[in-house]
């Protein structure tokens, strides 16, 4: 049955601050208020899903046992702090990538939907009962291209261009920020 109504969260610019290619444990910080948003996310019922591009792995910045090195700490943070992650998800894919096995047109890199569809296969979800919170226009049409029922856009990652926010349900300040507004 499906039931399970999930957040899906892009990771960089909107679970921790957006620094280029992130890599390494020590240059990890969450973003301001975001372990709270997460835990109030999960007492709405929500269960909590990262889905993320990881191009630095495609470009040979980094390799994907770094990349799953800070998602084991990531994660075990979170955890410590009372926050489970149903999920983490990544596309180490690019098209004119670097590193030639990385080198694929996918179905998992935002903005096409298929890490956001596996999770839903994964976790039994209802996706119009889902939301997204992402902070570049691509994750939105990820969101609306896998029918997920609410997309919001957050400006603690990047600059968002006014045709980006018109493509959200509704652009917010940061993750505390959206997650106030939707518990109001």
């Amino acid at each position: 049955m499906s039931d399970a109504k999930i957040a899906f969260l892009d990771r960089d610019g909107v679970v921790n601050v957006d620094v280029a290619y992130l890599s390494r444990w020590e240059d990890f910080r969450f973003v301001p208020g975001t372990v709270d948003a997460l835990r109030q996310l999960q007492s709405q019922g929500y269960q909590l899903v990262v889905v993320t591009n990881q191009s630095g792995i495609a470009r040979g910045y980094y390799s994907e046992e770094d990349y799953q090195a800070l998602t084991r700490r990531m994660r075990q943070a979170l955890a410590d702090e009372g926050v489970t992650l149903a999920g983490i998800y990544h596309c180490p894919h690019l098209p004119r990538a670097e590193v030639a096995r990385y080198a694929l047109d996918c179905d998992c890199r935002k903005p096409a939907p298929g890490m956001i569809l596996r999770a839903a296969t994964d976790l039994s979800a209802d996706l119009h009962a889902s939301i997204l919170v992402g902070d570049k226009g691509s994750d939105i049409q990820a969101a609306r291209a896998a029918g997920v029922g609410r997309a919001f856009l957050v400006r603690s990652g990047q600059a968002l261009t006014l045709e980006e926010c018109a493509s959200a349900d509704a652009c917010f300040d940061d993750l505390a920020d959206c997650v106030r507004h939707l518990g109001a």
